[in-house]
């Protein structure tokens, strides 16, 4: 049976867009070591993103950009970002398992598992590819505005964020429905 794992990265920074992937693994190719991506380091989380592309019977990654992320909220963007993940597997699956409380809209039968992420291999692995494909993504926009230190804190409200918000106001790639990045706005102008 074609079960899909589906999981996303990126609901809580201010900056970004939110990613998820769809994985539907091959059982006569076991891959070792997959978990939740916030429990490997980056070092295996890349190691384990190569096996899994190379081994998956299909894979899709997809996003929902921050316009949308401020025009129907993170949840839903979240939700559209792990439906154009399933849509983007070169196979359709048989049943999809998805990381959390929350399902979006499929054509096939789906669930949600609370914790899935450390539980179930498709949804570890989802959780991977969902996490890396997002730190590239935030490596290309640190590339662009490097004030804003994206590629130590990779958009989340630390410290550092916040001060370069207060300092250099919220660039293109900065959440404006998210309340930090609303008041650096309105102090900026």
């Amino acid at each position: 049976m074609r079960i899909c794992g589906v999981d996303e990265a990126g609901r809580g920074p201010l900056a970004g867009p939110v990613f998820a992937a769809a994985v539907i693994l091959d059982p006569a190719r076991p891959i070792e070591g997959l978990d939740d991506s916030k429990k490997l380091s980056e070092k295996k989380r890349d190691a384990l993103t190569d096996e899994i592309k190379e081994k998956a019977l299909a894979w899709g990654i997809a996003w929902a950009s921050v316009e949308e992320i401020d025009r129907i909220n993170v949840l839903q963007a979240t939700l559209l970002a792990m439906e154009r993940a399933v849509a983007a597997l070169s196979i359709v699956p048989a049943e999809i398992l998805v990381d959390g409380d929350r399902l979006p809209r499929f054509d096939v039968p789906a669930r949600a598992i609370v914790g899935g992420d450390a539980t179930i291999a498709a949804i570890s692995a989802a959780s991977i590819l969902a996490k890396t494909s997002r730190d590239a993504e935030m490596l290309r926009l640190h590339a662009l505005a490097p004030q804003y230190g994206l590629d130590r804190h990779k958009g989340y409200g630390t410290a550092a964020h916040l001060e370069a918000l207060r300092l250099h106001g919220a660039a293109e790639f900065h959440r404006r429905s998210f309340a930090p990045v609303r008041e650096a706005l309105a102090r900026c102008g």
